[in-house]
């Protein structure tokens, strides 16, 4: 590619999401897909060739939008459904191929790591210290880290559930107690072992919490009546954890129906936002945190950020 413009994409297992900077970091252009790579997975653990055609189809036209913009030097990662599925790979290969982009499968530890980078812009920083739980389709990763300009992580855990997978599995695209008690515990066993081995409770309130994903966004949007789903607007927003509740106990009274008319959750969530609140709370009350900053900033922030360090010094 020819240019100085950067370019940052990230392939999960819901969306795909592409930032095109300038040279200093400033947005030229940005988009976000719901391509539903992880439409699927769960039941065989392999990509179907309906996602793999929604993922080449994003992919190819994110590749025209990089040339269009002149863009330099770019970095393209994707997560847990590819690091999850038989034919990740062929998929990763298929891309290369078809849009003509190198897409490199990050693990769980670098997917934290990067999402800590951009998530951190957000940090309070009267606080020593920050945990940030990304909540993705078909993960979430939980970090505590310093509160610093170059963050050191005390403790990762990558949780094997995301919104999209967990869905799937427990049948949550409609509330059911019984199906969200299952994923819940589920979730819970997870989170213990994050608050046993990190020993969060002794850096508890001295810790600025973050919420990344769009379920913090909307849920923040929800809390604060915005009227629409507005994820520039919720970015660093704060919120108290019963403010987030009250939202939540309002999705779980909603149909589908009424998950696809809501401003705020709409047709390309309706089916997984569900199960998505229940993995949010369960994590919220497990490790007692009182109120929650939700993050837009993440991971594309971080590349880009490597990306200006790498090529303009």
């Amino acid at each position: 590619m020819q240019g100085e413009n950067l370019a940052a994409i990230d392939l999960g297992t819901n969306s795909c999401r592409l930032r095109i900077t300038d040279k200093s970091g400033n947005i030229i252009y940005r988009e976000a897909v719901t391509t539903k790579l992880g439409e699927g997975l769960a039941e065989n653990m392999c990509f179907t060739p309906e996602a793999i055609e929604r993922g080449l189809r994003c992919l190819s036209r994110f590749a025209e939008h990089m040339t269009d913009y002149e863009v330099g030097h770019y970095r393209a990662v994707t997560t847990a459904s590819c690091r999850m599925a038989s034919n990740g790979m062929d998929f990763v290969q298929k891309v290369e191929e078809t849009c003509g982009l190198k897409l490199e499968i990050i693990s769980p530890l670098e997917e934290a790591t990067l999402t800590l980078k951009g998530a951190i812009l957000n940090a309070n920083k009267n606080k020593p210290y920050v945990l940030v739980y990304d909540l993705g389709g078909g993960s979430t990763e939980i970090t505590l880290a310093t509160n610093t300009a170059k963050p050191e992580i005390l403790h990762t855990i990558s949780i094997p559930w995301g919104a999209r997978n967990s869905s799937e599995v427990f049948n949550l695209a409609e509330y059911n107690a019984d199906n969200a008690l299952k994923l819940a515990t589920e979730i819970k066993k997870w989170t213990i072992q994050f608050m046993q081995n990190s020993d969060f409770a002794k850096y508890r309130d001295n810790c600025c919490c973050l919420a990344t994903s769009s379920t913090p966004l909307r849920l923040i949007s929800m809390v604060k009546n915005t009227g629409i789903y507005s994820k520039e607007y919720a970015d660093g927003v704060k919120a108290s954890i019963p403010e987030i509740e009250k939202q939540i106990q309002k999705v779980f009274a909603m149909d589908l129906t009424e998950m696809t008319q809501n401003p705020y959750i709409g047709e390309s969530r309706y089916n997984i936002f569900t199960a998505a609140c229940v993995i949010f709370r369960t994590i919220y009350q497990t490790l007692q945190i009182k109120e929650l900053t939700a993050s837009l900033k993440g991971a594309q922030e971080a590349i880009i950020e490597e990306l200006r360090q790498q090529w303009q010094n």
